[in-house]
C-alpha cells in the first residue's frame, strides 16, 4: 500500500492549500487594487500601498507572479487528477475522514481556479478590452 493511500491523498490536499496562497496572491496585485479604485476608494488603496509596499512589486512583476502561481496550480491539478480513485482506508472513520479530505480538496482547488481566473481578468484581459 503506497503512503498516499494510506494518508487519503493528504498531498493533493496540501498542494491545493499552497495553490490557494498563489492564486490569493495574484488577486492581491490586482483584483484587489483595480476593485478599490472601482468603487472610488483610490485612498483606500493608496494607504493599503503606503502600508504594505509589497503590493506594489507584486503588481510590478505580475506576468512572473501568475506564471508561478499557474505552475502551482497544474501542479496541484495533477496531483488532484492522480489522487481521485486512491484508495482509502478500510477503516469507516478513516475511510469517511479520506474521503472528506478529497472533497475539501477539490472544493480549495475550485476556489484557488476562480480566484486565479479574477485575478488574471484584472491583470490582463480587462486592460486590453478597455484599451481597444
Amino acid at each position: 500500500m503506497t503512503q498516499d493511500a494510506v494518508d487519503g491523498g493528504q498531498g493533493a490536499a496540501w498542494s491545493s492549500w499552497v495553490a490557494l496562497f498563489a492564486s490569493s496572491g495574484t488577486l492581491v496585485c490586482c483584483a484587489l487594487p483595480a476593485l478599490l479604485v472601482a468603487l472610488g476608494a483610490g485612498a483606500a488603496l493608496s494607504t493599503l500601498v503606503s502600508v504594505v509596499p509589497g503590493l506594489v512589486w507584486l503588481s510590478e512583476y505580475k506576468a512572473p507572479v501568475f506564471g508561478i502561481a499557474g505552475a502551482m496550480l497544474a501542479f496541484s491539478g495533477a496531483l488532484q487528477w492522480r489522487n481521485r480513485f486512491a484508495p482509502c482506508p478500510t477503516d469507516p472513520a478513516l475511510r469517511h475522514a479520506c474521503l472528506r479530505t478529497r472533497k475539501i480538496s477539490a472544493r480549495v482547488y475550485g476556489l484557488s481556479v476562480a480566484l486565479y481566473l479574477v485575478g488574471g481578468w484584472f491583470a490582463f484581459l480587462q486592460p486590453w478590452l478597455v484599451n481597444t
